[in-house]
């Protein structure tokens, strides 16, 4: 069992950053695949980012929409994963989700919103 929590979501204008942050607990942090997902009201869940497990090397994968704005990243002395996020667009405004795979199981957080907006 893995517990996700997410923080750093807020109010940022265009242009500006925002450092989500997931703090995961209850199982080897290094052994999953982490993911940030975004969901905005009536729309289907995309992924943003990804790095995989430390055995697999931390290999990133982005969204063609936030390519080259976003960064993924992971910090396995303290269980965490991050996405900076640069160079905001209003439509990068969605709840986000960190998640954790490994193998079968997949875990969630229970979001935090982002607003970009002036």
């Amino acid at each position: 069992q893995v517990q996700l929590v997410e923080s750093g979501g807020g109010l940022v204008q265009p242009g500006g950053s925002l450092r989500l942050s997931c703090v995961a607990s209850g199982s080897i942090f290094s052994m999953y695949a982490m993911g940030w997902y975004r969901q905005a009201p009536g729309k289907q869940r995309e992924l943003v980012a990804s790095i995989t497990s430390v055995t697999s090397g931390g290999r990133t994968n982005y969204a063609d929409s936030v390519k080259g704005r976003f960064t993924i990243s992971r910090d396995n002395e303290k269980n965490t994963v991050y996405l900076q996020m640069n160079t905001m667009k209003p439509e990068d405004t969605d709840v986000y989700y960190c998640t954790a795979r490994y193998v079968t199981l997949n875990y969630w957080g229970q979001g935090t919103q982002v607003t970009v907006s002036s």
